[in-house]
């Protein structure tokens, strides 16, 4: 038998809208829904293997069967707006696929259902219904499927219900699941039921007397009391209720089974406006497609596109780019060179997009773009060693070179003395990295591909990786193809390769236009393209671990762990898995009756916010926090950093500039900035970071720096005088604020100046106020409005910038760095006051991390300049760790005051704190 598939569109669409983050594109648009009703029809599809495809919409959202329908469930809650501007957009792309949409007035997407599964059903069809609507269970029978997708906290499963399915279930047929409805109800579809009556007691009493009509004329047998009361008290209602869950499966509605034919879903028309979403995760479905879209897409490119595709992109242009015809494939790199040195001259001056396609860290091939030329040369053999670095070196000398993520290449140049650490040359001088520029435009997003910047500002649409190789890596795909084992798409390699050459090629001039439209050229041109070099240099030089007392360091631990084990133990009365949560709320809130919270299905929540709350109360709760903190130190720094040593005893993290949305670095590979040294047991891991022989760490920290940049951005002088009569900032604001002098303020009322100091930039409420200082919600807000009233244009400033974000949709810190915040007008209330306190803390936050930036490029540049030994190896946040050499010592104590101190004019002191010691901790 054939088989037709129904889709509840809305039901759906509105599903995967609550249940998938709020993804937008580059262009500000909301994805999440369409990308979660995609991936629900991809499941179908697959599963199901349908003949026949049609989803089902309301006409309108909602529509309403009669008057008294109306009533009731328009009381529904509006469709929000990032929700409501989707639909379209999956409609269009709907049509795209080749799928059959189906609405008619006055037909509720579930009446439509109804109508064409038990007509199909007659006519011999198998018919699966797709919906997270449980009442269409009524329509359940041998040959019509109810599919119903339900979240589970381990994801999504699917619920399949045919009529006995419902039976075993439930314990009534799929008829009388509509009478079970009317005595239950609906309160999420404002369906009324009869009070009193929930849903065990709806399906025991329809079990038993099979419809509605039947309970009321047995009302005086019903069990419980009030149920037997209430049915004959609200029998109306029930009646109603009964009249609003009945789908209507009997109409004249037109519907074309050939219309409903499936076809391939995966169209060119599909692909184009999946890549405009940028849908990438969905992308990968096309796969094997590709070369039909390419042909389709190429055919409908127009002479706009030009003879070779890659000249002159409009931004409207929506055409597959295809590089093969114009790719130059060379088994050696003397090959290749012969190629391009022919074009030197002809293309001087030129922009140059180029790409290393590495496999474990060695070079395996070299692409270039250069014009309308491309060319794709794998490195193979000692010869090819020799040629590669003079190519590069050819290449700069004359042209401007154009990577994605070049930081990446470093090594290899480096290794090849083609860009000596801290020298200036030309290779140094014309790298320009697209991806950099592109987080620069537009921080918030999370990929810079080479297919998501070519759609976005070249208007041209390339395949992805994933597009070309699925879910195996390229690196992967490559290995195995030189084992003779090549997996689909080895043959695309060159192709892929490619891209990155003729993406930074074609981006790097629109990229740079779009800079400086924004006001971010400086930016990148005098903070983010030099720090990348800094960077380098300090992962290069790495930072050397006592292996000895890191092992040390974990024994301690370990001894410590053991001693709170048997502390819980005993006061636990018991042994149990401290690491469960699930027996840990037994032992907390069970056994010792500790306050919970609700408890849930999976039993008490034991996070962080729950035991904090506890632990001044409870020792045993103390003792645990204390066990957490000291596992995660143990399994993460004690035993993770060995793993993180390399050969020369040194660990060489990685700093990464494309990731935070405030401009703040991240550091991975180990992540050094997360070291924990508020608690002494966090601060004693730096005491295994050591300087090399005849050297010493010298750190400096930047004090209260984004109290200080508040206090200049927002001209409040109290703020300011505070600042400059360099004393204490957080007594001299409780002295502010309860009218004290600095001398007679207490312990307490410090702390809670220092508390509302840090946390007022963040937007912190009183309830969160409350919650650190162990205080009611009420003297938090009066904390809260006396430091406004002591720092008036404090609080006119923050207000400014919420109206700023408001209007122009961005946040900006003092060098022009902008955050997209589009929380900010979002129709949920805690999104919407998520994206207020962003506009508060970005310009801080993200001035605070630009100036640290600055410091550390000219921190480096002094030490080359003067010629010192000494070198810039870490930064954490606000502070700089170089390693100086003990000849040099005050010399880099004044240069590393001067360059911090000076890194920014403000209207407050930058006071920058230098110490030095025989390791890290000593220094700090």
């Amino acid at each position: 038998m054939e088989k037709l598939v129904l889709i509840d569109g809305y039901s759906i669409l509105h599903r995967a809208f609550y249940g998938m983050p709020d993804l937008t594109n580059s262009r500000g648009e909301h994805t999440g829904a369409v990308l979660g009703f995609l991936n629900m029809l991809g499941k179908v599809v697959e599963e199901e293997a349908p003949d026949y495809l049609a989803v089902a919409f309301d006409l309108h959202a909602p529509t309403f069967r009669h008057k008294m329908y109306k009533e009731y469930k328009g009381n529904r809650k509006p469709m929000p707006e990032e929700l409501r501007e989707q639909v379209p957009r999956l409609k269009e792309l709907l049509a795209a696929m080749n799928i059959l949409t189906v609405s008619r007035e006055g037909l509720e997407a579930d009446d439509i259902l109804g109508i064409l599964s038990k007509r199909q059903e007659k006519a011999g069809y198998e018919v699966t219904i797709v919906s997270g609507d449980r009442d269409l269970l009524q329509l359940a029978s041998e040959h019509i499927m109810v599919y119903l997708p339900k979240t589970k906290s381990t994801g999504t499963i699917v619920e399949k219900y045919y009529a006995k399915d419902v039976k075993a279930a439930y314990g009534v047929t799929p008829q009388e699941f509509i009478d079970v409805k009317a005595l239950w109800g609906d309160t999420s579809d404002n369906v009324p039921g009869v009070p009193g009556i929930g849903e065990k007691t709806a399906k025991e009493l329809i079990a038993k007397y099979h419809s509605i009509e039947e309970c009321k004329a047995h009302a005086e047998e019903l069990k419980p009391p009030r149920a037997a009361k209430n049915i004959v008290e609200f029998w109306d209602q029930a009646v109603l209720s009964k009249e609003l869950v009945t789908i209507v499966t009997e109409n004249d509605l037109t519907f074309s089974m050939e219309e409903a034919r499936r076809e391939n879903i995966y169209t060119a028309e599909a692909y184009k406006i999946c890549k405009e979403l940028e849908l990438r995760k969905f992308l990968a479905k096309f796969q094997g497609h590709m070369e039909e879209i390419s042909r389709n897409l190429s055919g409908n490119s127009g002479e706009n596109s030009g003879q070779s595709g890659f000249k002159n992109a409009q931004p409207d242009e929506k055409s597959l780019i295809n590089p093969a015809e114009h790719l130059h494939t060379f088994e050696s790199i003397l090959d290749a060179q012969e190629a391009l040195e022919a074009l030197f001259e002809k293309e001087k001056d030129s922009c140059v997009g180029y790409y290393l396609f590495k496999v474990k860290k060695e070079v395996k091939a070299l692409s270039v773009s250069l014009g309308e030329t491309l060319i794709y040369a794998p490195v193979c053999g000692d010869m090819d060693e020799l040629l590669l670095p003079g190519l590069l070196q050819g290449l700069a000398k004359h042209h401007t070179m154009v990577g994605f993520g070049i930081k990446e290449d470093f090594d290899f140049f480096y290794e090849r003395n083609l860009m000596p650490l801290g020298e200036e040359d030309a290779l140094k001088d014309h790298l320009q990295d697209v991806s950099l520029m592109a987080y620069l435009l537009k921080p918030t997003t999370s990929v810079y591909s080479y297919d998501v910047l070519c759609g976005e500002y070249l208007g041209v649409m390339l395949p992805s990786a994933e597009e070309l190789f699925g879910k195996q890596k390229p690196e992967t795909v490559y290995e195995k193809g030189l084992k003779g084992k090549p997996e689909i798409g080895f043959e695309k390699i060159p192709i892929y390769v490619s891209y990155f050459a003729y993406g930074a090629n074609q981006l790097y001039v629109p990229l740079c236009k779009a800079l400086k439209e924004q006001g971010a050229e400086g930016l990148y041109r005098d903070m983010e393209h030099p720090l990348m070099f800094v960077l380098y240099a300090m992962e290069r030089e790495g930072v050397y671990v006592d292996r000895e007392a890191l092992k040390v360091y974990g024994e301690q631990l370990s001894h410590k762990i053991t001693d709170l084990e048997q502390k819980i133990y005993d006061a636990a009365g018991q042994e149990f898995n401290i690491n469960s949560p699930k027996q840990l709320g037994e032992i907390l809130f069970e056994k010792l009756s500790l306050p919970a919270g609700k408890k849930t299905k999976t039993g008490y929540s034991t996070n962080a916010d729950v035991l904090n709350a506890l632990a001044p109360e409870y020792p045993i709760v103390s003792d645990i926090l204390k066990y957490r903190q000291y596992a995660k130190l143990k399994s993460t720094y004690a035993d993770g950093l060995g793993d993180c040593i390399r050969g020369d005893g040194r660990i060489h993290p990685t700093f990464q500039q494309t990731v935070t949305a405030t401009g703040r670095l991240s550091c991975t590979d180990p992540n050094l900035q997360n070291i924990p040294i508020r608690m002494e047991e966090g601060r004693n891991i730096r005491k295994v970071f050591l300087p090399r022989e005849g050297s010493v760490f010298m750190d400096a920290d930047y004090s209260q720096i984004e109290l200080r940049v508040l206090a200049h951005l927002s001209g409040d002088q109290n703020l300011i005088d505070t600042f400059n009569s360099h004393g204490d900032i957080h007594r001299a604001t409780a002295a502010r604020v309860f009218h004290k002098t600095p001398e007679e303020i207490t312990d307490q009322e410090r702390r809670a100046a220092k508390a509302v100091n840090f946390g007022i930039v963040y937007g912190i409420s009183s309830f969160g106020l409350g919650e650190d200082l162990h205080i009611s919600k009420k003297e938090a807000q009066q904390y809260i409005d006396d430091y406004y009233e002591a720092y008036p244009d404090l609080k006119k400033y923050l207000e400014g910038l919420v109206r700023f974000t408001k209007d122009t949709g961005y946040a900006e810190t003092m060098y022009g760095r902008r955050r997209p915040v589009p929380e900010i007008h979002a129709s949920n209330f805690m999104q919407r006051s998520f994206g207020e306190r962003i506009a508060m803390n970005s310009p801080v936050q993200g001035s605070a991390a630009d100036i640290i930036k600055v410091a550390m490029i000219r921190v480096y540049q002094r030490l080359l300049k003067e010629g010192l030994s000494s070198r810039l190896i870490l930064q954490v946040h606000d502070e700089l760790l170089i390693e100086t050499r003990d000849s040099e010592k005050e010399q880099v104590a004044a240069l590393l005051r001067e360059e911090m101190e000076h890194a920014a004019e403000l209207s407050v002191p930058l006071d920058a704190e230098v110490g030095q010691g025989a390791n890290w901790y000593e220094a700090h």
